[in-house]
């Protein structure tokens, strides 16, 4: 990690830089090309990507039911049970977000409401390579089902033998979602964008991926299809004082390192004893991850910096708006009052970051890259539209109508005063 002691104010913006990203047109261009192809040829395009891109050979694009009973008995019964607590968990979470309906009356005779409505077709994009997601599954899953959305189509890469991850086959039918395709990147995203003969096309795609699936996410936008959030690399920041644990602390910004080479983690602390306790237990802990190589990638963009007060370093972080806030310091929930700017955030010594990545309850989707400044993380309302209603008695409208055509007629637009004034006189005709 690079290490920075007391920097001035006025170099933290360089601090909070992320990552660039290399080759983006070059990137964009080519998920044009995907999408344009798969339009023109639909399921062949796809087809043909599983080929060139997963080395699967591919018939059928949707998982059949015998596949998933099958995938299912391979799963072992331990992480069985450890997938259908942490469902239990973050559906006992999530359904607290449910809203009823509430009636307000504005003005005698005058009530308005708000009804939440599932949003009817949504795509879950699951990356399957080196790390099948199938936790991420269940953080869009769950919120899904519980919104009561429709239709729920799920896209995931095939392995080079044409089948699917046998835990992402689990998790889905723990889930409810029988309606499963063999399709990952870009091209999965096209298809749930613009529809084929396999894949349904939808109104909303939601998961992660890299900068193919991002790219291609945000040109699904462009073409009328809408998508959860701004989503890029992995990201912790993590603030720690003098009580902090230096081998938890080490574990923490590991855990997201791991995600990813460009996954930044960056640590923030006004001890002068622990910068360098973490720093050697990072590289300690680093030589005995399967992922080494990738984490190492990541460490080489990822920051130590040594700042003089806690509220320092909640100025910094609240500038830098991480997906994933740790506060391993003493006055955790103290300290956490102060936050305004991010995308989860974990209190004390005892709570890590990877709790929130799997069981606790709370949903893993979350704002990178600065967006928790102006985003939220994925929740229930992701999957719901907000629809206002209205009605006005005869009494109603003789309380706010005179309001609106005089706000009407100031603002030059006359048809909207008429349809209040022939309706007041037509009032006035039946009495």
């Amino acid at each position: 990690m690079q290490v920075y002691q007391y920097p001035s104010p006025a170099e933290w913006a360089a601090l909070q830089q992320r990552p660039a990203a290399a080759e983006a047109q070059q990137v964009e261009e080519r998920v044009r090309q995907i999408f344009d192809d798969v339009r023109r040829r639909g399921d062949e395009a796809l087809r043909h990507y599983a080929q060139e891109l997963d080395g699967a050979q591919l018939t059928e694009l949707r998982v059949t039911p015998e596949e998933v009973t099958a995938a299912v008995a391979l799963v072992p019964a331990a992480l069985q049970t450890a997938i259908r607590q942490a469902h239990a968990n973050l559906w006992k979470f999530h359904l607290t977000q449910r809203e009823e309906p509430v009636r307000v009356e504005t003005m005698p005779g005058v009530m308005c409401w708000r009804k939440s409505v599932p949003v009817q077709r949504v795509g879950l994009y699951i990356p399957g390579g080196t790390a099948p997601l199938f936790s991420t599954l269940l953080m869009l899953g769950v919120p899904a089902r519980l919104a009561g959305c429709p239709e729920v189509v799920l896209c995931t890469p095939p392995q080079k033998d044409g089948s699917v991850n046998p835990v992402i086959l689990f998790t889905a039918q723990l889930l409810g979602i029988s309606t499963i395709i063999k399709a990952g990147g870009a091209q999965a995203v096209a298809a749930l964008a613009g529809g084929t003969d396999s894949v349904p096309a939808v109104d909303k795609i939601f998961g992660p991926g890299n900068r193919y699936v991002t790219a291609a996410k945000q040109l699904a936008v462009q073409r009328g299809v809408a998508i959860d959030l701004p989503a890029g690399p992995s990201e912790v920041l993590v603030i720690a004082d003098k009580t902090a644990t230096p081998a938890f602390v080490a574990a923490d910004l590991l855990s997201q390192a791991e995600h990813g080479p460009d996954s930044q983690v960056v640590l923030l602390t006004d001890s002068v004893e622990l910068l360098p306790q973490v720093t050697a237990e990072v590289e300690r802990q680093l030589a005995e991850l399967p992922r080494r190589e990738v984490a190492a990638l990541a460490l080489r963009e990822s920051r130590a910096v040594l700042l003089r007060t806690p509220e320092e370093m909640l100025f910094f972080s609240n500038q830098y708006a991480p997906e994933h806030l740790i506060l391993a310091v003493r006055n955790a929930e103290e300290l956490s009052e102060g936050v305004t700017s991010a995308g989860s955030v974990f209190l004390g010594h005892l709570t890590p970051e990877a709790a929130g990545d799997y069981a606790s309850g709370t949903n893993h989707t979350l704002p990178t890259n600065g967006y928790a400044r102006n985003y939220s993380g994925v929740s229930l309302d992701s999957f719901l539209k907000k629809i206002t209603f209205q009605r006005i008695t005869a009494e109603g409208l003789q309380n706010v109508g005179p309001v609106v055509e005089t706000m009407a007629e100031a603002e030059g637009l006359r048809a909207h005063a008429r349809a209040v004034t022939l309706r007041l006189e037509s009032l006035l005709g039946d009495a």
